[in-house]
């Protein structure tokens, strides 16, 4: 970031510990604070240090931060936060995951909720290569919150499925695309433009919350999926209309150091270089999937 001259850095507060409250329960917060009295681990992925309780209540300020800064003026708003949170559910583990997946408390609800107290409704997008499955069930009856999904199919937290599409009341906010393993920039981008792209329209967000995992990228290793700049930069140019508040999730070297800086200048610059697409058999029989079940509550 310093190298594109992006960088303007603002140190946050810690929250208050009861703002952890607006997507947390109190049983597992408290859970949190005891353990984290010393080096012990949550779960066999998960583990915290007597530095982590700070560093949670310190990533929820700079989500707050900046929440407030994109309702105020439009432009991205990056919260470079560690620990990573979008697995982490109300109580800890959610939809049935085996562990926290390195999460502690949700970042991404957390900035949510700021910005339906201001606006109303929210666009919540996450493109980490691994489902969000904590950050679904925090929103899961929130008509207020549309949270749309892309990740690869049968791997970690093993949910994020088609059907899953949000609970009573709030049906169609919830919008999963789970994509074949080997997917590459062309599948991910015609999930965008099939799927993605017309439910953005639509909904007309005053704000936009962004899931930002960069761990698909080629070469990070953690999944099969085949991602480059094409991808993340497309996705940068297609919310360029709107103010975003970017939340750091997975990508641990290649794709942050590609894929960030693709999608910030794909945000910036606003101009498309689409080019003819060619999507996998698997993945046209994933959008058409999804676009049958979504039908019921969007244009598609």
């Amino acid at each position: 970031m310093e190298e594109l001259r992006l960088w303007e850095p603002i140190e946050p507060e810690p929250v208050p510990d009861e703002e952890l409250l607006k997507v947390h329960s109190k049983e597992y917060v408290e859970r949190v604070r005891k353990a984290s009295v010393r080096h012990s681990h949550l779960d066999s992925d998960t583990y915290v240090s007597p530095g982590t309780w700070h560093a949670a209540l310190t990533a929820f300020g700079a989500v707050r931060n900046a929440a407030y800064l994109a309702m105020k003026k439009k432009g991205m708003y990056f919260a470079l936060v560690r620990p990573p949170g979008h697995h982490a559910g109300k109580s800890g583990r959610a939809f049935g995951a085996p562990t926290l997946g390195f999460c502690i408390f949700n970042n991404t609800a957390y900035a949510t909720k700021i910005a339906e107290e201001k606006v109303g409704k929210v666009l919540v997008i996450d493109f980490d290569a691994h489902h969000g499955n904590g950050t679904q069930e925090i929103l899961w009856d929130d008509p207020k919150a549309v949270h749309i999904d892309l990740h690869e199919r049968d791997i970690y937290p093993w949910s994020g499925y088609e059907g899953e599409v949000g609970g009573r009341g709030s049906e169609g906010t919830k919008v999963n695309l789970p994509m074949p393993h080997y997917s590459t920039d062309d599948d991910f981008l015609f999930a965008w433009e099939k799927v993605v792209a017309p439910i953005i329209e639509e909904f007309d967000p005053k704000v936009a919350v962004i899931s930002a995992g960069f761990d698909g990228f080629v070469g990070e290793n953690l999944t099969t999926l085949r991602l480059t700049e094409v991808f993340f930069r497309e996705v940068g140019v297609s919310l360029s209309d709107y103010p975003l508040v970017v939340v750091f999730e997975g990508g641990y070297s290649v794709g942050i150091e590609r894929g960030l800086p693709a999608f910030i200048e794909g945000y910036l610059s606003g101009e498309s270089e689409k080019r003819p697409l060619k999507p996998s058999y698997e993945t046209l029989s994933t959008v058409q999937r999804v676009i049958e079940m979504q039908r019921a509550w969007w244009g598609l």
